[in-house]
Parts: C-alpha cells; structure tokens; sequence
C-alpha cells in the first residue's frame, strides 16, 4: 500500500500457517517490485497481523538488512502475532487434540483409522470444518447455548477448556488448526514428522487429573521436524529495525504470552532496544480498536523521522489526544500490564 509517499509491505493470514519463510520471501519480493516500478520510496514499512506477524517479523530477519548493513525497511508494525514461532506458539493445539480425544474419542472415532493425533489427520483424509464441528458439538455442546448442553457435555467442555487454558468460545476453531493446520504442516512440510511432544506433560486442571494424565494419548517429537519448523517459522529476533507490537492482553487465540517470547528472543539478540511493546484491555483478535492502529503507526513513522523512540504511554497519550477524535472506537491500552512467562500459559515441555 502507498500513501504520501511511503510503502507498505503487508503480511497477513493464509491458510496453512506453515510457509513462513516462503510467505516472507513473497512480501520481500513486493518490496522489490514496487522499487523497480514506481522508484525508491521515501519509507518503506512493515505490517503483519496474526499469522503475517510472524511472517513481517520473519521477512525482517532474512530481509531486513543489505550486504552493507542498511536497512530495507524503516519500521514494522506486529500486530496480535504468533512472535513465538511455529514449535512454541503452536505446542498448545498438540496438547488440545491429546485432551479432546481423552474425553470425545471422536476425532478419530474408535472404528475409524487411527493415527497419531499430531498429524492433525491422516495422508489423504477427507474431513470438512462443518463435519469437525458436528463432532465437537457432539461431544462438548460447544455451538450450544449453556442450558441446552447436557450435564455430560458441560463437564466435558470444562474439563477441555480448563486444561488446555482457552476460552470455550474458541474451542472450535482451535480445533480446526490443529486438525487442517497440522494436516497441511505436517504433509508439505514436515515429510510426516512430529513436531511436537507431550511425553512428560503433566496436565492440569480437569476433574480428575490422575486419570487424565494417565490415559491421555502420549507422543514424540522427532528432532529433524522440530528443526524445519524452526527454520521455517521460528524467529531469532536478530534485527534492529524500530518495531511496535501491539497485543491485546485477553487475545483468545494467539495468547498475549506470544510477546514475552519475542521479547525474549530480540533480548537475546541484543535488540531489544529497537523493540517498543503495548498492550491493551480488549479480548480481541482480529480487528483491535481502530484508533489504536492508527496512534500506532504514527508513533513508529515518528520514531523513524525524528529518532526517538515513544513509550507506551506517549503512544497512549498519542491514541487519546489524537487518534481517538479521528477514528471511532477508543484508545484502550493498558501501560501497566507486564506480560507473563511463556512458561505460566502453556504447558513446558520437560526432558
């Protein structure tokens, strides 16, 4: 997108969620083309939502910086995105397919053809969302209002709900991830390898957490998958270009822990200091409120024009005194929120 000026290379979701570094090569491309046709622009700027954060943030590692150490993009903007990489941010939907299956056995069914639950579904499968979700339905009454769930069914949706750490609203579509996701993942990209491990978890938060922990589905990952996913979707946070993420702090589903992970990552590339998070109130994925997009934005083509970088609470102030009488929505950051390990949201993995 253009505007006075200026270029935006934007990143955004597809189905799959694997091919991050293809996804990046493709975005690093349009920058490129936009060059050869229209002329070096003034500025050119990074923007990834969800999926396309991990992709901007990818694009900017491999990208980034040309063979003198200059930089191709000015600036990014993350919004709501999967920063931790495809073998963390992804781990809980491994752990959720485990769960669904201890309490459902439906997905597969017991007379179906059986595979590891990892595989998201086997080589050749056809299953269609609509059918997965009769099945999850059936089990959980999750597409049903509350009263009209059976006793069995509510117990059964709490239990899921409560282990894995989702709301219940979002069952379904976790479901879909890490039914298609893994399925596509796994097949195109990972030569049918697992990349996940549940082997030592110790879950937590059902009826009856002994019982669970020992009739739970257990499986390996295998080293050289865990390493394609990494190349292919993991993030070394080794760039300096000024970047905002903005995460909203009940994002039900990609966790706002996903933030403490790339933080950790740029701190341990000694970048950090080019990295400004905020965080707001809202239980939003998709769509944040407009003016704190906007208030966003300004504030990084700020930090690039004049080299100071905002505060979360100059880009709040920022939101409020501007953006909001501009745009409709509000400004709902929260300055005082610290995000919380990885580690106290999903489930660590143990030796």
């Amino acid at each position: 997108m253009v505007r006075e000026g200026y270029a935006w290379a934007g990143s955004s979701y597809r189905r799959g969620g694997y091919g991050v570094r293809m996804a990046a090569e493709d975005t690093d491309y349009l920058r490129r083309l936009f060059v050869e046709r229209f002329g070096q622009p003034e500025r050119i700027y990074l923007h990834g939502q969800s999926w396309g954060g991990n992709v901007a943030a990818k694009a900017m590692e491999l990208y980034g910086t040309d063979d003198q150490g200059r930089h191709r993009y000015d600036g990014a903007l993350l919004t709501s995105g999967v920063l931790g990489g495809g073998t963390q941010a992804y781990q809980f939907r491994a752990d959720l397919r485990a769960v669904y299956q201890y309490y459902c056995a439906n997905h597969p069914y017991p007379d179906e053809t059986q595979y590891p639950l990892w595989e998201g579904l086997p080589k050749g499968a056809e299953m269609t969302p609509e059918e997965l979700n009769a099945r999850v339905d059936a089990c959980t009454g999750a597409g049903l209002p509350a009263e009209q769930r059976t006793l069995i069914q509510q117990q059964t949706l709490n239990n899921i709900v409560d282990v894995v750490r989702i709301p219940p609203g979002t069952l379904k579509a976790h479901m879909r991830w890490s039914t298609f996701l893994f399925q596509d993942m796994v097949e195109q990209r990972l030569g049918g390898a697992s990349p996940f491990s549940n082997r030592n978890v110790r879950y937590r938060g059902s009826s009856n957490d002994d019982a669970l922990n020992k009739g739970i589905s257990r499986f390996d990952e295998d080293a050289r998958a865990v390493e394609k996913l990494g190349a292919d979707a993991g993030l070394t946070g080794d760039t300096d270009i000024p970047t905002v993420t903005m995460h909203a702090i009940d994002d039900p589903i990609i966790f706002v822990e996903n933030e403490w992970l790339y933080r950790r990552a740029r701190e341990d590339s000694g970048t950090a200091d080019s990295l400004v998070q905020i965080y707001t109130d809202e239980a939003q994925h998709s769509k944040l409120s407009t003016p704190q997009y906007a208030a966003a934005l300004e504030s990084l083509d700020r930090w690039v024009e004049r080299g100071h970088k905002p505060t979360p609470e100059a880009i709040a102030q920022y939101c409020e005194t501007r953006e909001a009488a501009v745009y409709d929505g509000g400004c709902h950051f929260d300055t005082d929120y610290e995000v919380a390990d990885w580690r106290a949201r999903v489930y660590a993995r143990q030796p």
